[in-house]
């Protein structure tokens, strides 16, 4: 399949007894050109259709995505699983694909694992963009949230597809989970945090804390709420191409 195609080229992947569903836009062009591919993690619950918007826009790289145990086109897990363990699967699929070092944007949800994955394999993430996320995971049901978000509302977007197992585990492996001693160790990390203005599910007061823990991080508001990635997808995806491809003058700025 072309590499400029808007169209995703899906796998699936068997990786510590998990089948996961992932899709990949540009596939080899990181491979081909020497470009960092860009791993993308979403919120909870939501699935590769939800992102796909979004991800294509995102030029210059190859863009990667997958399904949680239990969302979209991944089936439940057997048992629960926690951070550190799904941040080794992801990492497992990254390994098998050929990326030794990738850039990290993650969604709510996915901005916590995004974290995790920076801090669990210092050294393989170039650049880290966190959305909407926080860096205490001390709400359960966060995702059930954003389907009163006022932007999930006016968009009429299906985000959540998961099973009732499938959002048990995803809840219970970010339960009590906290990044805030440990990002501090992320200070030569190239960051953006984006956050929504009218955020009602993590407020821009999340942002704050998270660009407060590591040094040199920019921290940006933008238009919409919750759901702001996807119900403003071309304004989005060009602000994270833009700091993907010169992440270090983002932070010079915010120095």
């Amino acid at each position: 399949m072309s590499r400029i195609s808007g169209r995703p080229v899906i796998t699936t992947e068997h990786v510590y007894g998990l089948n996961l569903r992932v899709a990949r836009w540009r596939e080899g062009q990181s491979a081909a050109d020497g470009s960092t591919p860009l791993l993308f993690l979403n919120g909870i619950g939501a699935d590769i259709a939800a992102a796909a918007p979004l991800l294509a826009q995102i030029q210059g790289r190859e863009v990667w995505t997958l399904d949680m145990p239990g969302v979209g086109g991944s089936p439940d897990a057997l048992i629960p699983y926690g951070a550190p363990t799904i941040a080794a699967v992801v990492m497992e699929i990254a390994d098998r694909f050929g990326h030794k070092t990738i850039d990290i944007a993650g969604f709510s949800w996915g901005g916590a694992l995004a974290q995790q994955i920076a801090i669990q394999f210092p050294g393989r993430v170039r650049s880290l963009v966190l959305m909407a996320t926080t860096p205490v995971m001390g709400a359960p049901g966060i995702g059930w949230a954003a389907l009163f978000d006022n932007d999930m509302q006016a968009s009429g977007l299906k985000i959540q597809t998961a099973t009732p197992l499938g959002i048990a585990y995803q809840t219970a492996a970010m339960a009590g989970w906290s990044s805030a001693a440990f990002l501090p160790g992320l200070k030569t990390l190239p960051t953006l945090v984006l956050m929504g203005e009218q955020d009602g599910v993590m407020p821009a007061c999340y942002g704050e804390m998270l660009a407060s823990l590591i040094d040199g991080a920019v921290r940006e508001v933008v238009p919409g709420s919750h759901l702001f990635p996807f119900t403003h997808a071309a304004a989005i995806s060009a602000r994270i191409s833009a700091f993907l491809d010169d992440p270090a003058t983002g932070r010079q700025a915010a120095a």
